[in-house]
Parts: C-alpha cells; structure tokens; sequence
C-alpha cells in the first residue's frame, strides 16, 4: 500500500541512537514503498551535517549513521532541516550533505496534514 511516512529527530550529538534509529525506521518505510520525509530539528539538525553525521556510530547490529542517510537518500527519501534550528548552531545550507534541505515548520505541517502518519526520535 502506497502512502506517505514521516519520522522526526530531535537528537543526534545529545543522543547517537535516536538518530540512528530514527533513519533506521525511515529507511525501512522507503523500503515499503512508502514516500519518507524526514524531519530534523533541535540537536537532531547534526545528522546531515557533512564532518557530523561521520562521527555518529552505535556499533553492531546498527549501520554507521552516514551509511544510514546515504542509503535513505540514494532511495528517494527527502530529508527537511529546521532552518531556525540550523541557524541557531550556525550550520549553513552549504553544510548539508546532499539530499538535505533546510525548510521551516510549515513544510512539517503541510506533510502531515496530508495524512501522513509520523514517529518521533
């Protein structure tokens, strides 16, 4: 069944396996052929951060977080970063990897309101 899926991350430097698992999940929705958003703000902005994200590994049975993010986007999942949230920690859009995006809380908003059914991390 077709549909859209969406997981937000609020934590990366602050808590490794939240971001890990949270693209865990996302990954495993765009296996199921659903259309994946992620959605990053707060600490959880560090995940797509290139130099960042390399750093982030929780060890066996998880992949290293930039595998993660690499395997997601290479899928066609679409990765949204709060913009607030990035200029608060001084990370510009030239900072994200490829396939990260910085948008506001409206672009969250209009995903979900189209049914969209969301877990957090």
């Amino acid at each position: 069944m077709a549909g859209k899926f969406c997981v937000t991350i609020t934590e990366c430097r602050s808590d490794e396996d939240k971001a890990t698992l949270g693209f865990v999940v996302a990954n495993a929705a765009v296996g199921s052929d659903k259309e994946t958003m992620v959605f990053l703000s707060a600490d959880g902005v560090w995940a797509v951060v290139k130099g960042e994200m390399e750093k982030v590994s929780v060890g066996a049975p998880f992949a290293p977080l930039a595998e993660l993010v690499g395997k997601f986007t290479a899928n066609g999942g679409k990765i949204l970063v709060c913009s607030p949230c990035m200029k608060k920690r001084g990370i510009t859009d030239d900072m994200l990897v490829d396939g990260a995006a910085a948008a506001g809380g409206a672009a969250l908003v209009e995903w979900l309101s189209q049914g969209s059914p969301c877990v957090g991390y």
